[in-house]
């Protein structure tokens, strides 16, 4: 199991994740379609050209769940019974079609849970870098992450 338990974090545990994306297209348009998302920015080349941004910006939605997809393999996977929220979600930076993107993780806090005996509560904080070293994305996220045994 890759994620690790509650017992193995420490306030400062910092790791940048292996795992590399490319955003194409295709990922921005299904995202899109599939939230029922019109905005023009996102589908329209013709419009997105006559923006600021000259060109088709990535859905902001998709963005973000790129960020925490790519940090699950090293923090929750296999040890998650909930995430319980998302915090202080910011986009400093715009995401276009071709961008890479790699991911930070940090345990920013460790809680007990006063209901779940079996489970710790973690706060990660998440950072979303493009390939020109820029944060496109960053958030605090709040799981609940199972215990040893």
């Amino acid at each position: 199991m890759a994620g690790r338990f509650y017992e193995d974090w420490t306030v400062g545990d910092r790791m940048e994740h292996e795992i590399r994306r490319t955003v194409t297209e295709t990922d921005n348009l299904l995202f899109s379609t599939m939230t029922h998302n019109p905005q023009p920015m996102h589908l329209d080349a013709e419009f997105a050209r006559e923006s600021e941004f000259g060109q088709i910006l990535v859905n902001g939605t998709f963005t973000f769940a790129l960020m925490v997809g790519l940090s699950v393999g090293d923090t929750t996977l296999g040890t998650l019974v909930a995430n319980l929220g998302y915090d202080k979600l910011v986009m400093p930076k715009p995401v276009f079609i071709g961008d890479t993107m790699r991911a930070t993780s940090e345990a920013a806090e460790l809680k007990e849970s006063k209901s779940r005996p079996n489970a710790g509560i973690v706060t990660f904080a998440h950072e979303l870098i493009n390939q020109r070293g820029e944060v496109v994305c960053r958030c605090l996220r709040t799981a609940l992450v199972k215990r040893r045994g």
